[in-house]
Order: structure tokens, then C-alpha cells, then sequence
């Protein structure tokens, strides 16, 4: 039985053509291909890369300045954050929280739309497995080159697994029994009648938005096509913690708002969603209100 796609790069010695990220005694990392005969320079000096072609995983590497580096493979949230972009990447938080409560398992059929760099589409991959189906649309081809250069460096080559459409999804969509639909875009409200006819009974909608105007619409259109349950959102933050000692406190700095999800699921066909029994707030749908695709999506 082969290896699952990409699993091979994962473990084992260091060979020519891994990744190697170091990290020095600052906390800082440095990511770089191996190549036979090659030298890796700093301002701290240098080291030939026939060093760490052999050696594990978790080595320590001396500069000729005699500065020690700690040598690892980058973990997938390090990779999406340093390689090439074209469009702004889903940070791992986001990523971890979309393979959660998207609830992406091995074997998914997933539609994906807005691949962007490629970061999302990775975490995509990896969780289906080669079993899978993921198939991924892309508007801009600049950007879809880029994403398919991204991901095929993470994997090794082509994934068996991915499928990569330059177009807007709404008018090429044509998977049927789809799983799971990630939908990280401006507008995803134009994709979701699309999205509904492709989703099975069951199957989850998760929109990535940015702003709340994005997201408020994109909630009222859920809840106006009627064959969706009441949708979530919510948005992540990280706080480190540095410990020092008697010194553990909170880091000044914290990865703050990136993006509002959202998950819905679908409906079976020919049902209607359950009365809301929750009491909006006064004013919350005034007298001029005239539902999310009035006024060019204001509502107002």
C-alpha cells in the first residue's frame, strides 16, 4: 500500500529537495530548498547544505560564525505563511477552525471557491486525503498559477486529488453529492443557490467574509433561500503567553481579526427551515428594512 500523497516529505532524514526551516537563537525562522553542493548564508554566515542532507530531523547546524540553528521541516501553518502570494492566505487559525466546524473528513467531496495562494486548498487536501475530491475555483488565472505552484511544492507534485477550475463558480459549477462547500470570496451570497442544488442533504456551507456588512449579508441571503438551517458565526483570535520563569503574562502583540466564518447546513429537499424563536432587538429590522439584496446589499 502507497503512502498517502505527500507523507513521504514528512519524516525521515533530511534528503535533497525538503524544505528545511531554521530557527535561530532569537526565535526567528529562515526557510530554504536543499541542494546538493549548496551553501545556506546569513549575516551570521554560512553552512553547506550537504550538512543536513542525511542528518534527522531536530539537528543543530553551526554557521561559520559559530551561530547554532535549529533545523526542522515547517509545519503547514509555517509553510502557508511564508510561501509566494498572490492573493491574502487563510491563517492556520481559520484554516483549524474551517477543517473543524466544516467538519472536513478523509474522503470528503469538497467545493471550494477563492483559492487565493493556495493555503486553504492545502489544509483542504491533506484532510481528505487522496480519497477525496476536492475541486477549487479560481477567478483570476494569476492567482490560480500561483496556488497550484504552492500546493504542489507542499505535496511534492500534482495532488490526486485536486481539481483546479479558472473561473467564477456560479457559472461553472457541476459536482454533484458534494460534502462540504468552503466559500472564501467577496460575494458568496451569488454562489448559494448554485451551492445548493451541488450540496447533499446534511452537507455544510462555510463562508469566510472579512467584514460585517459581508457578513450580515451573507446571513439574511442563507436564511432568505430557505433551504438552509440557522446559520453561525463567529471569529477567532490568538493570544501567546510568555513564560519566563515567574514571569508569565499575556504577549503584547495578538493575532487579532482576520475574518468572520460562517457554517449552515442543508436541508432536505423540500423542507422548511424551523420557525426562528429568537427575538432580534429593537431595531434591528427597521421600518425601511428591505432585505439583504436591496440597495446594492445594504439592506437599507
Amino acid at each position: 500500500m502507497s503512502e498517502p500523497t505527500g507523507a513521504a516529505r514528512r519524516r525521515g532524514p533530511f534528503k535533497v529537495g525538503d524544505q528545511v526551516q531554521l530557527t535561530d537563537p532569537k526565535g526567528r525562522h529562515y526557510t530554504f530548498t536543499l541542494e546538493a553542493g549548496k551553501n545556506f548564508h546569513t549575516h551570521k554566515g554560512s553552512f553547506p547544505h550537504d550538512e543536513l542532507i542525511g542528518a534527522p530531523e531536530g539537528s543543530v547546524v553551526r554557521t561559520t560564525g559559530n551561530v547554532a540553528y535549529l533545523a526542522l521541516r515547517p509545519l503547514l501553518p509555517d509553510y502557508v505563511l511564508s510561501m509566494p502570494r498572490g492573493a491574502a492566505v487563510v491563517y492556520p487559525k481559520d484554516a483549524g477552525q474551517i477543517l473543524a466546524f466544516a467538519d472536513i473528513f478523509p474522503g470528503a467531496r469538497v467545493v471550494e471557491a477563492g483559492v487565493g495562494s493556495g493555503s486553504l486548498s492545502s489544509f483542504l487536501l491533506r484532510a481528505i486525503g487522496d480519497q477525496g475530491m476536492l475541486h477549487s475555483y479560481e477567478r483570476r488565472e494569476d492567482f490560480a498559477d500561483i496556488a497550484r505552484q504552492n500546493v504542489e511544492r507542499y505535496f511534492g507534485g500534482p495532488h490526486p486529488a485536486w481539481q483546479l477550475t479558472v473561473g467564477d463558480l456560479q457559472d461553472n459549477l457541476s459536482d454533484t453529492d458534494v460534502d462540504r462547500v468552503i466559500l472564501d470570496m467577496l460575494a458568496p451570497w451569488e454562489c448559494l443557490e448554485a451551492v445548493s442544488k451541488a450540496l447533499v442533504p446534511g452537507g455544510i456551507l462555510c463562508c469566510y467574509v472579512a467584514t460585517t456588512t459581508q457578513l450580515a449579508r451573507t446571513v439574511e441571503s442563507i436564511r432568505e433561500i430557505g433551504c438552509f438551517n440557522e446559520p453561525t458565526a463567529w471569529e477567532t483570535m490568538i493570544r501567546n503567553w510568555h513564560i519566563e520563569g515567574l514571569a508569565v503574562r499575556p504577549d503584547h502583540r495578538m493575532i487579532g481579526h482576520t475574518g468572520f466564518l460562517l457554517t449552515a447546513r442543508r436541508l432536505a429537499d423540500g423542507v422548511e427551515p424551523p420557525m426562528r424563536r429568537r427575538r432580534p432587538a429593537k431595531g434591528a429590522y427597521g421600518e425601511d428594512y428591505a432585505g439583504p439584496n436591496a440597495d446594492g446589499g445594504t439592506g437599507r
